[in-house]
Parts: C-alpha cells; structure tokens; sequence
C-alpha cells in the first residue's frame, strides 16, 4: 500500500510538474534563417512575390513531387493564394496566401495549416555588400494548449532545416539567372 502511495504521489507530481512548466513556456514561435545571394534584391524578389516561383525552391516540393497545388488570384504579390495537398505528412495540406508585399524587401504570407494551426512567413530582403541578405521566418501562436507549448520548443529543429534547405535551391536558382 505505501509503494502504491508513493507511485500516486510520484505520478501527481510530475504530471502537475509537467502540465503547470508548459504555462512557463514562451506562447509564440519564431523560427528564422537567413542567407546571402550573389545577385541584387530586384533578382530575389521574384522568386519570393510569386508563389508559383516559390514551388521550384521550396523545399517540401521537393519532398513529395505529386503533391497537389492549386493557385488562385493575380499572377503574384498581395491576393495570390496557393492551396496545397499532401498525402506525405512532413508536407501536410494548407493554404498561403501572400498578404504583403514591398517591391525589393519584403513579402509576407498567411498559412493556414489546418489542424496545425495557422501561422505568418516572411522574407525579408536587404542588401548586402555585392549581394542581398534573404530572412526567412515564421511565426506561430500555440495558445494555451500545454502540449503545444512543449512541441513548441521544438519547431526551430523540426522547420529550421528546412528553411535552410529552402533557402539554399534559391541561392542556386537565383545566381544561376546571372
């Protein structure tokens, strides 16, 4: 009966541990990573303001090549919208449309990743001695909800290498346009 106790006690103290220590845990994500490209802001931006020119470099298309994408709105910039359909689940299914878009500097996106949540992308540009400095980053809100706190310190690991994947087939493409 005592061992019996002290398990209780034990597992009540860990699961308190555990569940209280995911509200110490920051609610928001922010994962980034960065690049510089041989070739000015105004080759990068292209490949940046067109999610359809997204495709050739992102690095979850190259993942699953039988994903299903679907475009909508103008040709690029703010309203071009891509719905995308995975049967891969390190690719998922989701929406991303682009919501801003400053010519040579930035564009932003919004994801909605469906039970995973929604989040915002961004790629930042800035020149960079003979070249441009690309920053992409993402940012999610993971509420209240303590498992996701916990799976939050995960992200930069499990995102991270893919945005540098990412970033790398667009170096390429970019300063092969040269």
């Amino acid at each position: 009966m005592r061992i019996l106790k002290r398990f209780i006690i034990v597992f009540v103290g860990l699961f308190a541990i555990l569940f209280g220590g995911a509200y110490f845990l920051p609610s928001t994500v922010i994962v980034s990573r960065d690049i510089t490209i041989a070739a000015g802001p105004d080759k990068v931006f292209p490949y940046v303001n067109d999610l359809k020119k997204f495709q050739t470099w992102s690095p979850w298309a190259a993942l699953d090549p039988e994903m299903k994408i679907q475009f909508s709105g103008p040709q690029s910039g703010v309203g071009q919208k891509s719905n995308w359909q995975s049967k891969k689940s390190s690719v998922g299914s989701g929406d991303q449309e682009i919501t801003q878009s400053i010519v040579n500097k930035r564009v932003a996106t919004k994801l909605d990743l469906g039970d995973n949540g929604t989040a915002i992308a961004a790629w930042d540009l800035s020149p960079d001695g003979q070249g441009t400095k690309v920053v992409w980053s993402f940012k999610t809100e993971l509420g209240d909800n303590p498992l996701m706190r916990w799976m939050g310190l995960m992200f930069d690991r499990m995102v991270g290498s893919d945005f540098e994947a990412g970033l790398a087939r667009l170096k390429m493409l970019v300063e092969a346009q040269k």
